[in-house]
Formats: structure tokens, C-alpha cells, sequence
């Protein structure tokens, strides 16, 4: 996400706080902080994901590792 999304998720958030948002702007809210949920949420899949290939790596590893100590 691009920063100047990110601070106008912040400018809104903080004038919410201060004033209030016009309908508009509570609605460009919503929508920017779906948007950016999104893609914390296809950050963090893509981790785990990550998280249990290297899993998967180090079994595949132990095993062969024990299979070269046999031969």
C-alpha cells in the first residue's frame, strides 16, 4: 500500500477523533481500511505459508541427513 494511503488512514482516524468525519469521508475510510486489511491478510498468509515450507525443508533435511548416516 502506497504511503500517502497510509496517512490519509491516519488523517481520518485522528480528525474521527477530534470532529467527526462527513459521510464521505467515513466512507473513503471504510474502503481504505478494507483495503489495507486485505493486504495484512495476504502478508500474513503468505508468512505461514512461507513458515511451513521452511518446516517442511528442515524435515526433508533430517531425513536425509539419517538416510546418508545408513548408507
Amino acid at each position: 500500500m502506497e504511503q500517502k494511503k497510509i496517512d490519509r488512514i491516519n488523517e481520518l482516524y485522528k480528525k474521527s477523533k477530534a470532529e467527526g468525519l462527513t459521510p464521505e469521508e467515513a466512507k473513503e475510510q471504510k474502503i481504505l481500511r478494507k483495503e489495507y486489511m486485505e493486504l495484512i491478510r495476504v502478508n500474513l498468509r503468505s508468512q505461514l505459508n512461507n513458515i511451513d515450507m521452511e518446516q517442511k525443508m528442515e524435515v526433508l533435511l533430517i531425513l536425509v541427513r539419517s538416510m546418508a548416516k545408513n548408507i
